[in-house]
Order: C-alpha cells, then structure tokens, then sequence
C-alpha cells in the first residue's frame, strides 16, 4: 500500500471511531418502531410527580347544568 491510502484509512477508522463514540455518548431519547426509549440517565433524573385528580373532570360543568334544569323547571312549575 501506498503511504497516502494508508492515511486515508487511519483518518476514516479515526473518523469512525469518533462518531461512534459521539452517537453512544449523546444520551437522547430515541423512538425505534414506534417505542419510546429512555435516555441512559433515565435513573438519575428527578422524578415528576402529578397527584391523582378528580375521577369525573367536568364537576363544575356539571353543577352548572343541574343548577340551570333546576331553574327551568321551577319556572315551568311557577307558569299558571
């Protein structure tokens, strides 16, 4: 082989082995057929806490409605 091809070999190995190296480092969260997968520092990341909330979300929507057919029928209840 000749001194430039054998150049040209050691610069694309060291190349290689750099992004290599820059792809297993970068710790990003990937998505692989359609499955979320975590970063590798998903065990020292602070964890999110989100309390259980109501189990019928729409209480105060419903409150206004029972409020409002309450009001409609002592009106109708009222007319002579």
């Amino acid at each position: 082989m000749s001194l430039l091809n054998r150049m040209n070999h050691r610069t694309i190995a060291r190349c290689s082995a750099a992004l290599l190296a820059c792809l297993g480092l970068s710790g990003c969260a990937a998505d692989y057929n359609g499955q979320s997968l975590p970063s590798p520092y998903y065990l020292s990341d602070d964890i999110q806490y989100f309390p259980a909330g109501p189990e019928f979300k729409l209480t105060r929507e419903a409150a206004a409605q029972k409020e409002y057919r309450d009001t409609q029928a002592a009106r109708a209840a009222a007319r002579p």
